[in-house]
């Protein structure tokens, strides 16, 4: 809830840009070890961190915009900085990217994205963290004891308790990797957590979304991140039925 975390004369920390650099060293760190068990090069894995992380921004920017498509038709230009980023944008062109580069190299888009995936949901967790700095991404107003007030200053409406969204989300996407790890333990065909990862996430955001107060986009009732959420989770059944008859094809 503090974004500038350090000022040096014109050069500022802020919170929301330090934890998302945080949560993309903790994601390479996390991959190159994971990599290093399962005789995976390093090197890919610096790649596709690198290509996930240019395709995710550039997909979040672009759902964004998407969402507020009449009110940057009628003034672009505050549309185009730092701020605002829907994360499904990231997800979906992130995952695209990772197709893509597999293809291109020959590598099982399964193996990859198994190895990969504990580290993208650790690394949005801390970038969850720095909406809560930001104030972004914030939640309903709340007279319980889980409100908090935030600063004039901050991207939330000031002085009012709301519910910490963010780091409801945070916990989540940290819980999230830990699920993801204990289920890569139980070695079975590639491509498990890919499933998993849609399951969880897309039905862990939908409920979510209904905390929410900042304004993100609608599609009738439902949020645009609740309207993607479904087709998340009915992605993660279709590809579950795939490989259950892919199984029974090879068994």
């Amino acid at each position: 809830m503090h974004n500038d975390i350090l000022s040096l004369g014109p050069f500022t920390v802020h919170g929301y840009g330090l934890m998302i650099g945080i949560g993309i060293v903790a994601a390479l760190c996390l991959s190159w070890r994971r990599a290093e068990k399962r005789g995976l090069p390093q090197e890919g894995v610096t790649s596709l961190v690198i290509l996930i992380v240019i395709a995710g921004f550039l997909g979040a920017k672009l759902l964004f915009l998407i969402t507020e498509l009449p009110a940057v038709l009628r003034d672009p230009l505050p549309y185009l900085g730092a701020d605002g980023f829907v994360v499904y944008g990231g997800i979906i062109t992130g995952v695209l990217a990772v197709w893509l580069w597999c293809r291109k190299k020959g590598w099982s888009m399964d193996r990859w994205t198994d190895l990969l995936l504990p580290g993208v949901a650790l690394a949005q967790g801390f970038g969850r963290i720095g909406c809560f700095l930001a104030g972004c991404c914030y939640g309903r107003p709340t007279g319980s004891p889980l409100g908090v007030v935030f600063p004039a200053g901050s991207l939330a409406p000031a002085g009012v308790a709301l519910l910490p969204t963010q780091l409801f989300s945070a916990g989540g996407d940290f819980l999230l990797a830990m699920i993801l790890l204990l289920l890569d333990r139980r070695r079975g065909k590639d491509g498990r957590l890919l499933v998993w990862y849609l399951a969880l996430y897309g039905a862990g955001r939908f409920i979510l979304e209904f905390f929410r107060s900042d304004p993100r986009g609608t599609v009738g009732a439902l949020s645009t991140s609740q309207f993607i959420s479904l087709f998340a989770v009915a992605a993660a059944g279709l590809l579950a039925l795939r490989r259950g008859k892919r199984s029974e094809a090879n068994g």
